[in-house]
């Protein structure tokens, strides 16, 4: 399916704040090697886990997708949207 930028750019903001949260976590419980964590924290890192591969995963196709259908280079296209998409929404 076809994404706009702004719709793009919107993708990588959830996927960026999707890693936040894993990393959040991750350094709330602190690494499963070293400390047991319980069901309940297994089962909300993973969660927290499988939904940034999805989005970054999603992100990544309509990437390609777009820069292909406009006749650009993906390296080109994923600058511009990574650099809007560290502009906080409606600024630009």
């Amino acid at each position: 399916m076809a994404k706009t930028f702004e719709e793009i750019v919107e993708m990588q903001r959830a996927a960026k704040e999707a890693q936040v949260r894993t990393a959040e976590l991750r350094e709330k419980y602190g690494p499963p090697a070293a400390t047991a964590w319980t069901k309940q924290q297994t089962d909300t890192y993973e969660t927290a886990w499988r939904a940034w591969r999805d989005l970054d995963r999603d992100l990544q196709a309509e990437l390609t997708d777009y820069a292909k259908s406009h006749g650009r280079t993906r390296a080109d296209v994923e600058a511009e949207v990574l650099a809007q998409a560290e502009e906080p929404p409606g600024s630009a």
